[in-house]
């Protein structure tokens, strides 16, 4: 129903729905998918954003700290070489850590920089374009393959894991989830009425959670009573 202002002109107080050549003939018959997801929806997806990207820029500096301490002394400690398996500086001293010439944690604060400034923005209302949105969406499915190749190497091939890497892997899995459920629900990413459905439902946390919970049990699996050697 409109409201009609005091100049006689009516105003719409009905939220904006979803155009409907954007939508099949089973978004048509689902009132949840014809609206904006709710302001206590975004905010929920907002601040796990906020606070997996804030873990990863502070293991992005720690880890580019470590990388200059490094490269002045080859041979030095840090305070997460615990043991054979658990040692960042073990991780350092590959190749893999600096794939592009360069320590792998500048790129970390180059990522984490720009979802923090997208998600405190979304938690204060902004609406971003759907050209930004999807432009962040494909840079931090980058940003995942990269770290998830990290891990990888670590598991298969290192034979050593970096706690801060770890951290940055989990935070890299949380910030794409949130991009891509947010993308999803708005319609920006093409997907069936069921995924948008699914994920209007908050269903996509207990996947992520559940893929989190599978790269611990591969590392408990694989190095087991090793790990607190």
């Amino acid at each position: 129903m409109s409201k009609v202002t005091e100049e006689g002109s009516p105003v719409d107080d009905e939220p904006d729905l979803l155009d409907d050549d954007e939508l099949d003939d089973d978004e048509l018959g689902d009132p949840d998918l014809l609206v904006p997801a709710s302001p206590r929806w975004r905010r929920r997806t907002a601040i796990e954003m906020i606070a997996s990207g804030t873990l990863g820029l502070v293991a992005s500096f720690v880890l580019s700290i470590e990388a200059w301490q490094l490269a002045g002394n080859g041979s030095a400690v840090f305070s997460c070489d615990i043991n054979k398996v658990i040692s960042c500086g073990a991780v350092a001293r590959t190749w893999q850590a600096h794939l592009l010439g360069f320590p792998n944690a500048f790129l970390g604060i180059f990522f984490e920089t720009i979802v923090l400034v997208l998600s405190v923005s979304m938690l204060s209302g902004v609406r971003f374009p759907r050209w930004i949105m999807l432009a962040a969406n494909g840079l931090y499915s980058i940003g995942l393959f990269f770290a998830l190749w990290l891990f990888t190497q670590s598991y298969l091939v290192i034979h050593a894991l970096c706690p801060w890497c770890l951290l940055i892997t989990f935070t890299t899995t949380l910030v794409w989830a949130g991009l891509t459920r947010i993308n999803v629900r708005d319609g920006h990413l093409p997907a069936p009425a069921g995924m948008r459905r699914f994920v209007a439902g908050g269903y996509d946390w207990y996947v992520t959670g559940a893929f989190c919970l599978l790269i611990v049990v591969l590392i408990v699996l694989r190095y087991g009573a090793a790990l607190l050697a």
